[in-house]
């Protein structure tokens, strides 16, 4: 694949960059959009599709003592579990030292079927962190769930608005009225990867009816604005990448084109999330019964700093990373053996230079959460170790970085 072209915009990014003279973009969120759904040894009794893909054993470990995942790329943490909670004091310390202001959750529901109630599970314990840590959080619905519900005669077309509603009323019951839920002017923010199986606006009209007024939400579809929605949010265009004569491959001028394109129509919107990404590289080929969905190249940090920087700069109200952790599709931004805390490192510089002039915290710092992280493993559920390592990390939420170093190296000795 060709290198990332020299465009208007990243050349713009890097005279900023050089000279110092960024212009500052205030009260944009940087959110990122986040997987609950990793089931594994030994926190749960079996390891879950998204590690095997009912292709991989992660039972069985290469000469390096990595074991068989369902991924091009390996966590720097190794496969975990998404309910475990160091596990999650990991990601969420890592996100506020990275700058990164909250998540969002792709969500399917409430209902439990297939994985979907324990990863709901892992849900209510993620947002447990990101309260403490004070995040923000967000929730993506995944309609799509209406479909595999209906596929397996555990719902009847008829019934699908009904469950739907009360996906709802979820939300509003244990989310909506929190303090630290994501909202757009006073109403919760919420967003749609797609819609799959709701196309229409008397069917979104339907479902949103059960909310109060004041939990009405800010409604954010994926590419195109719907008949409800606030807007849209963009996302990596795969689909371009099947095109005919592409070998599956993106072409730099077919993602520039989609982007500029995105920027053109949600310019006449009420509002608009502008997707940064650092990569698509899936690994469904490799899996059973999965299709191949295309290829975006790294290019040496460059189309995730070219996308983070259009994203934080543009009118957009948030900026949405994508992905946190989908080691399936290899868009993770979350430390892994190959990119160390790299893409952590271009959030914490672009918010710097575009949000927060005064951000604190370096590359360095990142490692705080990793030595957490392994001090937890190590030690078990020595309760002494676990208080001293729970003062270490509020001294990381409170911003008393000096403090935490110092009696992490006390633990260490």
């Amino acid at each position: 694949m060709n290198a990332w072209r020299l465009t208007p915009g990243n050349l713009l990014l890097g005279v900023f960059l050089l000279l110092g003279a960024v212009p500052l973009v205030h009260g944009k969120w940087i959110m990122a959009y986040y997987m609950p759904w990793f089931s594994a040894r030994p926190y749960h009794q079996e390891w879950g599709w998204h590690w095997t893909m009912d292709r991989f054993n992660p039972d069985s470990t290469n000469l390096l003592g990595q074991r068989e995942i369902a991924s091009w790329y390996y966590p720097l943490i190794g496969p975990y579990d998404s309910s475990d909670p160091a596990v999650l004091e990991y990601h969420v310390l890592l996100m506020k030292l990275a700058g990164i202001d909250g998540v969002v959750v792709d969500w399917y529901g409430s209902t439990d079927f297939l994985d979907y109630g324990s990863n709901n599970e892992a849900v209510k314990r993620l947002f447990q962190f990101t309260r403490k840590a004070g995040l923000k959080f967000a929730v993506c619905y995944e309609d799509q769930t209406m479909r595999h519900l209906i596929d397996a005669n555990d719902l009847t077309p008829n019934a699908a608005i009904a469950q739907a509603r009360a996906d709802m009323k979820y939300l509003q019951a244990n989310w909506f009225g929190d303090s630290t839920y994501l909202r757009y002017h006073g109403h919760p923010v919420l967003l749609n990867f797609g819609p799959q199986y709701f196309h229409g606006e008397t069917e979104w009209k339907s479902i949103f009816s059960t909310l109060d007024a004041t939990n009405q939400p800010a409604f954010f579809t994926e590419d195109n604005r719907g008949p409800v929605s606030l807007g849209a949010f963009d996302w990596p265009p795969m689909w371009l990448s099947q095109a005919p004569g592409t070998g599956g491959v993106l072409s730099d001028a077919a993602l520039q084109g989609y982007l500029a394109a995105f920027a053109q129509k949600s310019a006449s919107w009420p509002a608009s999330i502008s997707s940064a990404f650092p990569r698509f590289h899936d690994v469904y080929s490799r899996a059973a019964d999965m299709d191949y969905l295309g290829y975006i190249g790294d290019h040496h940090g460059d189309t995730f700093r070219e996308t983070l920087g259009l994203a934080l700069t543009n009118s957009s109200f948030m900026t949405q990373v994508v992905t946190w952790n989908d080691f399936g599709e290899g868009t993770m931004i979350e430390p892994t053996e190959e990119y160390g805390f790299t893409n952590l490192v271009m959030i914490q510089d672009l918010r710097r230079a575009f949000l927060q002039r005064d951000f604190p915290f370096k590359e360095a710092d990142l490692q705080i959460p990793l030595h957490i992280y392994q001090l937890r493993r190590a030690h078990g559920t020595d309760p002494l170790m676990a208080h001293a390592l729970d003062q270490i990390a509020d001294h990381l939420i409170s911003g008393n970085l000096a403090l935490a170093r110092k009696e992490l190296r006390v633990l260490e000795q």
